[in-house]
């Protein structure tokens, strides 16, 4: 079934690039979010800029609402250099390129300035291009916030209420290791079956951030939102290597700025819909609890002593070093810590 999936996602691809001039680069894109969610509006305007800077030479065509297959999918349709571009989410990245799984590590940034010191960063730029020996190259990140539980009938104020809870989570086994470490029991679980999963009882929860809940419609099927917000992977842009090599530096630089302006319009409307759910699920009669986060963050502290001497512990504590400098000297301090390793 998965080899006939690819199969028909490819002669979709091979269709749509059919019915272009040879002289317009067209650079297809797909995801699985709706085309109101702040990120495709995001990616919208890259489109609207790239054709703009190009003076309509190149253009963005958009797949939306996983038209062609899941996250894990459309990076597979990427290695093989039939799609253009996917937006997926770090913690399915981290199944491809292994240096993605840091962002998956529970509590690691202590806010979202702290989180953009890092992906605005040298280490954010490096983990963006460690995918390129699997044919795919980071370009950008968008935000995506800080993923929080939902439960549909227990109020969860630390983790032992989590006991025993069957929570959907995305497939990264950080992720999966974060809900047991909680005390939950992981469920991974494609994210158009979570609607039906809490609604038929075959999950008690799940996490997302407050857009992706609202969104989704999950608060129509949970009763609590628990803000204890225990990660925040981001959303990544990927181009195919193949798709790369073969644009020209002009064009090239076209796509740098146009992703840039982007992402500072993304990040704006995402701060907009993130203060807009939270107020539309209360309104919606959900009970939003913000927890004490240090009994959260001490149950998942094996996990870090787990990763002591590993490269993906050695990526956290880089991360950490930077949690309270300013951000010049947090910059500075990254790039003598980068210059001083063996990578």
């Amino acid at each position: 079934m998965r080899m006939l999936h690819l199969s028909a996602v490819l002669l979709v691809v091979m269709l749509a690039g059919c019915t272009v001039r040879e002289e317009v680069v067209v650079l297809r894109l797909a995801h699985v979010l709706a085309t109101d969610h702040p990120v495709h509006l995001g990616m919208a305007r890259f489109g609207e800029r790239l054709e703009a800077l190009s003076g309509g030479t190149m253009r963005v065509e958009i797949y939306p609402n996983g038209q062609l297959g899941s996250e894990r999918e459309t990076i597979e349709l990427l290695q093989l250099g039939t799609l253009d571009l996917a937006k997926v989410s770090a913690a399915v990245v981290e199944n491809f390129v292994p240096e993605m799984g840091v962002f998956s590590l529970p509590y690691l940034f202590d806010d979202a300035d702290h989180l953009w010191r890092v992906l605005n960063g040298p280490i954010g730029k490096e983990i963006l291009l460690a995918g390129e020996p699997y044919r795919i190259r980071g370009l950008c990140y968008y935000d995506a916030g800080f993923r929080s539980f939902y439960v549909r009938d227990r109020a969860v104020q630390a983790p032992e209420d989590l006991q025993g809870l069957k929570i959907r989570v995305m497939r990264s086994n950080l992720s999966i290791r974060t809900i047991n470490l909680l005390g939950g029991n992981a469920t991974p679980l494609a994210y158009g079956e979570i609607y039906t999963a809490l609604q038929q009882g075959v999950v008690d929860g799940a996490e997302n951030n407050p857009p992706n809940f609202y969104g989704s419609k999950h608060y129509e099927v949970s009763r609590y939102y628990i803000l204890d917000e225990h990660s925040a992977p981001p959303d990544v842009l990927l181009i195919s290597t193949w798709r790369w090599n073969q644009l020209s530096a002009q064009q090239r630089a076209w796509i740098e700025e146009a992703i840039e302006e982007s992402v500072a319009y993304q990040r704006e409307l995402w701060e907009e819909a993130t203060a807009a759910a939270l107020a539309a699920v209360e309104e919606a009669g959900i009970t939003v609890i913000q927890p004490d986060k240090t009994p959260f963050r001490q149950a998942v502290a094996p996990l870090y002593e787990d990763l002591k001497g590993t490269e993906l512990g050695r990526w956290a504590e880089r991360i950490r070093a930077l949690a309270t400098a300013p951000a010049g000297k947090a910059a500075a301090r990254d790039t003598l810590s980068t210059n001083g390793s063996d990578s």
